[in-house]
């Protein structure tokens, strides 16, 4: 996993600027006895800012770079010239980043969209400068503002794949076998479990230039909400899928069993899961006949449409296809 290129957790440090002080100068000319204030005022600090950036869908350019400090604001000069906003740092973040509180948890914000931006420490406010303080009774202030003190945190940011439809199942399943099926991407297949040791994404293309965005998500096992196997690593990848495609092999002891076992670890990670629509797939079917599909079919769970497929031989792929893209656009 150290080489890998596929990182969705790093935490980072960061400082915002602080604001320039105000100038609490005087207007100085030939001629001109008591020119009065004309301090100019600081300039704001820069704040760090993250934007979501759709060509972007790891987190490993913060991997080596956890400290962002953004520049200081100049302070004001006279005739009320304001000084320089320190400049901000903007950090590009594939979709689906979200942003927590490194000390307290606490939620910051998620990024969703290409160009949203989200700021985790707004920088200092530039300090006025003596001009603003003139008055009737004081018409030569000599003092200005002082700028505003920069913030400083560290933040948890984690990403969580968007997707329309989601692989869910144990290794070896044959979910990155589909995905390498249905579209362009090339996951590393081979006959041993987890195989797949990151997410894997793929867009599928539909009849009349549609298309949809199929995650592979590495196998979960019993207990991986508590950590066993790949653990909750990667469990996050499923909360932003549309749809969750369940795939268990048809050479499996108990399919029925099987799939219950995914179901209850994805409960007990998080209910709301089950909220998604969900679809089964028995997978490696090339190996039955029109009679043993007959006999199955009628042990296969009842609450989940179900469909008998084989990425080998393509066996029932364009079904599967329209079920999804069915199911997509009753989701909308």
């Amino acid at each position: 996993m150290a080489s890998s290129n596929f990182v969705d957790y790093v935490k980072i440090f960061c400082r915002s600027g602080k604001g320039g002080s105000g100038s609490a100068h005087f207007r100085r000319e030939k001629f001109v006895a008591f020119g009065g204030p004309d301090g100019g005022d600081g300039g704001r600090g820069g704040s760090i800012i993250l934007r979501g950036n759709s060509q972007y869908w790891t987190l490993i350019h913060l991997k080596y770079k956890r400290h962002l400090f953004a520049e200081d604001g100049q302070s004001g000069y006279g005739s009320r010239s304001s000084g320089r906003d320190g400049a901000d740092i903007i950090v590009d973040v594939p979709l689906g980043t979200v942003a927590r509180d490194a000390e307290t948890r606490e939620f910051v914000g998620e990024v969703t969209e290409d160009g949203q931006e989200l700021v985790l420490l707004r920088g200092g406010r530039g300090g006025l400068g003596n001009w603003h303080f003139k008055s009737a009774t004081n018409q030569a202030p000599r003092y200005a503002q002082p700028g505003g003190e920069g913030l400083e945190a560290a933040f948890i940011l984690e990403l969580k794949i968007l997707a329309d439809v989601g692989l869910v199942g144990l290794p070896n399943a044959g979910k990155s076998t589909l995905l390498s099926v249905v579209s362009a991407a090339k996951p590393k297949i081979a006959n041993y479990a987890f195989t797949t040791l990151e997410p894997n994404l793929g867009i599928v293309e539909y009849r009349d230039f549609k298309s949809f965005v199929m995650a592979d998500i590495p196998g979960i096992i019993e207990g991986a909400h508590e950590g066993r196997g790949l653990g909750t690593r990667f469990l996050r990848h499923i909360e932003r899928n549309s749809i969750l495609l369940f795939m268990v092999p048809a050479d499996s002891p108990d399919i029925r069993a099987e799939y219950y076992v995914l179901v209850n670890e994805l409960a007990l990670y998080n209910p709301e899961l089950l909220d998604k629509e969900r679809l089964l797939a028995i997978t490696k079917s090339d190996m039955l006949d029109e009679e043993l599909i007959g006999q199955m079919r009628r042990e296969l769970p009842e609450d989940v449409r179900s469909i008998f497929i084989s990425s080998v031989t393509g066996f029932n792929i364009p079904q599967l296809k329209d079920l999804l893209w069915e199911a997509l656009q009753k989701g909308e």
